[in-house]
């Protein structure tokens, strides 16, 4: 499996914020599901991808003409229409399917003379989707895509996203707060934390294998250390998150193991006590 992006010792200085060093790569035909809370460096490192900010170290990418974007601010003058969007885009892309584009237009119901200025921020997003596959290309770059539309959309979109990805000619870096979406399609995870990759895993694994053990306080004193990675404290009980559920299981039977979630995931590693 070839990589569509490789990355080297990434590193961007900021006044209050450093991004790295980051070496990560992304295979071709997988969806990225890029995870952190806000400030963590996930927009900087889609930023310095795309070479729209300088940094430091090595970033190996396809062409620039194969990358579709949707970054989470809206980019097109408000005076567009979706016709004014179709004549720039035909001058830009030699790969640009006007045909396709004004499919997608209709599937998703938006007016194609309407300027963008009288539109609502879901059907802004809609239209920068729409635009961003329009060209065809073999790498989407998703900053909050999905964020602004309603669950039914947002649904359309992810099925969307699906069928581009059904190919190993294509691939999607995803970021986005909406964690239930990226548990729908992304193949792999990269969790971003304070500027660092905390975890970089094949969802499959990360399903199979983390969870979140809950005990008593009393349960939770006899627990080693090592066999948990942080964890809370709640009002009535201990949660814990642990990497190696058949292990556990297996050393404490009587305790309850709950499947874990992205959301679980990102809680427990930024706001939970790591083990000392």
């Amino acid at each position: 499996m070839k990589n569509v992006i490789e990355i080297k010792n990434l590193k961007k200085k900021y006044d209050n914020f450093t991004l790295g060093p980051i070496n990560l790569n992304i295979p071709s035909g997988l969806v990225i599901g890029l995870i952190g809370e806000n400030g963590a460096g996930k927009t900087t490192l889609l930023k310095a991808i795309l070479n729209i900010i300088k940094s430091e170290g090595e970033i190996k990418t396809i062409p620039n003409s194969e990358i579709g974007v949707v970054l989470d601010n809206m980019f097109f003058p408000e005076v567009l229409t979706p016709n004014n969007i179709n004549t720039i885009m035909k001058s830009i892309y030699e790969t640009w399917d006007s045909k396709l584009y004004f499919k997608y237009l209709q599937d998703f119901n938006l007016d194609s003379k309407q300027i963008i200025k009288k539109m609502s921020k879901g059907m802004r997003k809609k239209l920068e989707i729409i635009t961003a596959l329009s060209h065809q290309p073999k790498l989407l770059i998703l900053d909050e895509a999905t964020s602004g539309l309603d669950p039914i959309v947002r649904n359309e979109v992810l099925e969307l996203f699906q069928d581009f990805i059904k190919d190993d000619e294509h691939s999607i870096i995803f970021s986005s707060h909406i964690t239930s979406d990226l548990e729908h399609i992304a193949d792999k995870i990269v969790f971003i934390d304070k500027g660092q990759i905390v975890l970089d895993i094949l969802s499959e694994e990360l399903l199979d294998n983390y969870g979140i053990l809950k005990c008593k306080k009393e349960e939770f004193k006899k627990i080693t250390k090592t066999d948990y990675i942080s964890y809370k404290e709640n009002k009535y009980n201990y949660e814990l998150l642990i990497k190696d559920k058949k292990k556990i299981h297996k050393k404490y039977p009587d305790l309850v193991i709950d499947k874990i979630t992205l959301e679980d995931l990102m809680i427990l590693i930024i706001k939970g006590e790591k083990v000392c």
